[in-house]
């Protein structure tokens, strides 16, 4: 456990993971490109981007049970080959709908990678840090949009269409060598409750009606949708197109989305792992930041300012290391045996908030604009207003799950352990005053909850 060849794996994975995030935001950088070079509809680029993330979103549960089953690294090479074919057919795609099918085969490996990485640490890492490694990794991960911003888009503008993506597929070809040669297997994780009988479907059972599961589905959705509805498609044309701001400028304000990862997932990471009973009170506040920024810029009166816009992105990206709390529901919520199955229910509600959001924003882009219309009029920004309320009210949905499933895992709680979860404007006055708490309350501070200890 914590030692240098655990470092060494962890980095080949975390590698591969970069890559993917690299992969699956090309075709979003490439997006005016791909209206140009196949002559498509927002609907129709959208639909693309949505089979992709569908794909994703629908394989992230039996993802978690082959991981279970069979072991990160076989999932993770196989995930690396897949991308790799999957850029290969988008690059020399005539027309849309292979490169739809491209797209589906980059969702396909995109899916494999990141759970694979994450049941990777509790086998190599032990004790508090899980958390913080589990923000790191998702940080280090994000990198993959810088990469896709700047160097894969500058190839993509001198070389064109093809040389670009066949470089794309070129880096997952080589992730998975790596992958091969220097993953293993880490220390087997202690049974911590009897396997069900009945096998996979029975444990998976289990997770689903646990409501801390659920309680990390929702909170997923809500914190991941807005960047996942930006970063895969629609944030370039909205800046580029619907803003006109240039190429350089888009692709720094599209960085935020990154930078808000590697300046908000310490933090996060720290105070979920210092007050793990307080979770969802900081998926909540994250989420203000993030909606409340979205909302300004689709109704600041006129187009806002480039600072504004900065600002703006660096909130909403915010809920991306937000939304790995969902993930640090799911370990703590479950028995060690169904960590791959719960992670991969929680990640799922991200990419399912996600392909609703991208394809909502494109057929509300289509029917502001009318058929026929210009790029300029297709993606303008009074267009944009419009469909980025949709990505508002998958959130909103989110939000009121959330609360529900948050009563129900607090009742959990309390009848198998005896823990009292006080309101945090209760838990905050005590700690202001110093006072003395109710036998078994607890006003969110310590170790992780007794079930998973």
């Amino acid at each position: 456990m914590n030692s240098r060849r655990a470092w060494l794996v962890l980095g080949i994975g975390v590698l591969a993971y970069l890559v993917a995030v690299t992969q699956r935001s090309t075709f979003g950088v490439a997006g005016v490109a791909a209206t140009e070079r196949f002559d498509a509809t927002a609907a129709a680029l959208s639909t693309v981007a949505v089979l992709q993330i569908a794909v994703y979103a629908v394989l992230q549960i039996p993802v978690g049970i082959l991981i279970d089953r069979v072991g990160s690294r076989r999932i993770l090479a196989i995930g690396a080959v897949c991308m790799a074919v999957g850029q290969l057919v988008v690059a020399l795609a005539p027309v849309l709908l292979l490169a739809g099918a491209g797209r589906v085969l980059v969702g396909v490996g995109d899916a494999f990678t990141f759970l694979s990485v994450i049941r990777l640490l509790p086998g190599w890492f032990s004790g508090r840090m899980l958390p913080m490694l589990l923000q790191w990794v998702a940080a280090i991960g994000a990198l993959g949009q810088v990469v896709s911003a700047y160097p894969f888009a500058l190839v993509l503008r001198v070389t064109g269409w093809e040389a670009a993506f066949l470089v794309a597929a070129a880096t997952s070809a080589l992730a998975a060598v790596l992958v091969i040669l220097f993953v293993r297997a880490g220390e087997p994780l202690p049974l911590t409750s009897p396997i069900p009988t009945g096998g996979t479907p029975a444990i998976l059972r289990a997770s689903l009606r646990r409501p801390g599961t659920q309680l990390g589905f929702w909170s997923h959705m809500l914190l991941a949708t807005p960047n996942n509805v930006l970063a895969i498609l629609w944030g370039y044309p909205f800046l580029t197109v619907g803003l006109g701001l240039p190429i350089g400028t888009a692709a720094i304000v599209m960085s935020m989305l990154v930078a808000a990862t590697f300046l908000g997932g310490p933090v996060i990471g720290w105070m979920i792992a210092r007050f793990p009973m307080r979770r969802s009170n900081v998926i909540i506040a994250v989420a203000a930041l993030s909606y409340g920024a979205l909302l300004a810029l689709l109704l600041w009166p006129g187009h806002p300012p480039l600072a504004a816009v900065i600002v703006g992105f660096l909130l909403i990206g915010i809920g991306g290391p937000g939304s790995m709390i969902g993930l640090d529901f799911a370990r703590t919520f479950n028995p060690s045996h169904a960590g791959g199955v719960a992670s991969g229910i929680v990640n799922t509600g991200g990419f399912t908030g996600g392909f609703v959001g991208l394809f909502a924003v494109g057929l509300l882009l289509d029917l502001h604009a009318g058929d026929g219309a210009p790029i300029a009029g297709l993606y303008s920004y009074d267009g944009f207003r419009i469909a980025f309320l949709g990505v508002v009210a998958i959130g909103l949905i989110a939000l009121v799950m959330l609360l529900l499933a948050r009563r129900r895992t607090r009742a959990r709680m309390f009848l198998e352990d005896g823990i009292i979860i006080a309101p945090f404007w209760v838990a905050l006055f005590r700690r202001m005053r110093g006072g003395r708490r109710t036998p078994g309350a607890t006003d969110g501070g310590g170790s992780e909850p007794p079930s998973v200890r």
